[in-house]
């Protein structure tokens, strides 16, 4: 039994908590109840007025890759339009939404804690399309998988606004999806149906909820651990290890060689180990080629810090590779990433980037859940 009860599961069971008649419904296969049961079905089967259903990146049913949607199609069990939200925003998002004729969106969708991590930028767009349109936005609150206790890394630059960060959250952000939405303050008939029973202390396997694969290369809790930090790589040339079975766990590149691991396992990182490996990526960067590189073992989650471990790991990575490690994606990704160019500039002219990541602190603003 789930010692954590879902803003979902609250109103699955009392249907007066979300008011309005016509809902919009923003999801995907996160969300879901205890016992697995689509937050949709379950809204749908409650007499909830479920109008719509909108998808976030990687679609309604998590089956698009990143940076991809799935197309606007029909909900087979609900007979509901469904709208794909990705790569719309302003007043293209606008027309969307209020063509659908919902006078309320409610947004369940699992976060990972990571700023960079897409689903929170999609409820912010949508609150920016509530307001204009003169909606409610309900949000039923789910756990924040890392916790809600410590925050880390330096907030986002407003000059690096992208879908990858559009209000300045530290990289590793403590908060919940409803105390994120509270935090970015549109001006909107706002409500959050709060979560029974979640401490900010919390691991997520301390809530009893089942693990949904929040999208495609997040396959587990471990994955969200680690991603702050690893996925600092995907402003990279080097794998972060999507194309196998543990991305961003598995980090490398077929030029590194047998100095990384050792050189990782002598900064003494704290609640972190590495181990060597090799991996071939099915797909993605290097697919198709041996890659040499370090799996990630967290073995104390307390005392792990994701941020600065992401950053040592790409500090000896310059520091080892300085003719081979190029940045990549689109502009300079990594500066979106990151949510500034001070981590390209301290790499690039040989400085430590631990600097960067000022020590952890607990989260600030409105909190829903107490301290923790």
């Amino acid at each position: 039994m789930a010692l954590v009860r879902t803003g979902a599961e609250r109103l699955a069971a009392d249907p007066s908590l979300a008011g309005g008649a016509r809902l919009g419904l923003v999801t995907n296969p996160t969300g879901v109840l205890p016992d697995l049961t689509p937050t949709a079905d379950a809204l749908w089967a409650a007499g909830l007025g479920l109008t719509a259903l909108f998808g976030p990146e990687h679609g309604l049913r998590g089956s698009a890759q990143a940076a991809g949607g799935e197309a606007d199609t029909v909900d087979e069990r609900t007979g509901l339009p469904v709208h794909d939200t990705y790569q719309r925003e302003g007043e293209a998002l606008d027309r969307v939404v209020a063509a659908s004729g919902v006078d309320t969106l409610v947004f369940d969708i699992a976060d990972v804690g990571a700023r960079f991590y897409t689903y929170v930028w999609t409820m912010y767009d949508l609150l920016a399309s509530a307001a204009r349109l003169g909606l409610r936005f309900v949000v039923l609150d789910r756990p924040n998988p890392l916790g809600g206790a410590v925050e880390e890394g330096p907030l986002l630059d407003p000059a690096f606004t992208s879908f990858v960060g559009r209000f300045p959250l530290p990289v590793r952000h403590g908060r919940t999806v409803g105390e994120l939405a509270l935090a970015f303050g549109f001006d909107v008939d706002l409500s959050v149906v709060e979560m029974e029973g979640w401490r900010r202390d919390m691991a997520f396997a301390e809530t009893g909820l089942p693990w949904v694969m929040p999208s495609v290369n997040m396959p587990t809790v471990d994955t969200a651990l680690v991603y702050p930090g690893t996925a600092l790589f995907e402003g990279t040339n080097f794998s972060e290890g999507r194309g196998t079975t543990r991305p961003f766990e598995l980090v490398g590149a077929p030029y590194a060689d047998r100095r990384f691991a050792p050189a990782l396992a002598a900064l003494g990182l704290p609640g972190v180990r590495f181990r060597e490996t090799w991996f071939t990526p099915t797909f993605h960067k290097h697919a198709g080629m041996p890659v040499r590189g370090v799996q990630v073992h967290v073995h104390d989650r307390e005392a792990y810090r994701p941020v600065l471990t992401g950053l040592s790991m790409l500090h000896v990575a310059r520091t080892l590779y300085p003719d081979d490690l190029r940045w990549q994606g689109p502009g300079l990704f990594m500066d979106h990433l990151w949510g500034s160019d001070a981590l390209t500039r301290c790499l690039e002219a040989g400085d430590d980037p631990r600097e960067l990541c000022p020590p952890p602190r607990p989260p600030q603003g409105t909190l829903l859940y107490g301290d923790g």
